[in-house]
């Protein structure tokens, strides 16, 4: 079973705080995302694998540690997930970045694909798919059915404010995927928002209505 990770740090409390304030601009609302998606990386990226390697400093040679070249990426799902990115980047320069476009049917609600473009080596690639926010969890289901359908096997999915009901549908469809998130709010309400939220993630970042 998927495990779900609430991340405590005083940091990344701090700035949520200002993230969810309504009083908060368009400039500072999205460099705070871009501060916190590099706190989130940071946690998410703890049990990466490292090798031995040996170098010459200053005084001696020594044996120490380096990344083991395993390959990411990053899919954010436009247009919101876009906002997370350059902050995970700051720390993993060398990922990939993809790209999955949803839109919500109009009858049926459900979420639909229009757009996926994604490294050739899929199969080879530690996926981390970011979304500020996990409502429903349609978006983030459907995204995870995309990179799997394309022969994705290693997936987490992180984002910055989820409601419960959104993680519990994650690991009904996806009860493998591993969930990191920033605040695990109170719930939804009626029409699908996250209480308390932080608005509209996507209108908030690009600054439209």
């Amino acid at each position: 079973m998927g495990k779900v990770y609430v991340f405590d740090h005083p940091l990344i409390q701090h700035k949520l705080t200002y993230i969810r304030d309504k009083n908060t601009g368009t400039k500072e609302f999205r460099e705070l995302v871009d501060e916190v998606a590099t706190l989130m990386a940071f946690e998410i990226t703890r049990d990466l694998p490292l090798e031995e390697i040996e170098i010459d400093t200053p005084v001696t040679t020594a044996k120490t540690k380096v990344l083991s070249g395993k390959k990411m990426a990053i899919v954010p799902i436009l247009r919101a997930g876009i906002g997370m990115v350059d902050g995970v980047l700051k720390l993993i320069p060398a990922a990939k970045v993809g790209h999955i476009g949803l839109y919500r049917d109009p009858q049926t609600l459900k979420p639909i694909e229009y757009y996926a473009k994604l490294p050739a080596d899929v199969e080879e690639r530690d996926f981390i798919i970011v979304d500020p926010m996990l409502a429903t969890g349609g978006s983030a289901i459907e995204a995870i059915n995309s990179l799997k359908k394309r022969g994705a096997k290693s997936i987490k999915f992180m984002c910055l404010i989820a409601a419960p009901e959104g993680v519990q549908a994650i690991h009904d469809e996806h009860p493998e995927i591993d969930i990191y998130i920033a605040a695990l709010d109170e719930k939804l309400n009626d029409h699908g928002y996250i209480i308390p939220g932080l608005g509209d993630a996507g209108d908030r970042l690009f600054g439209t209505k």
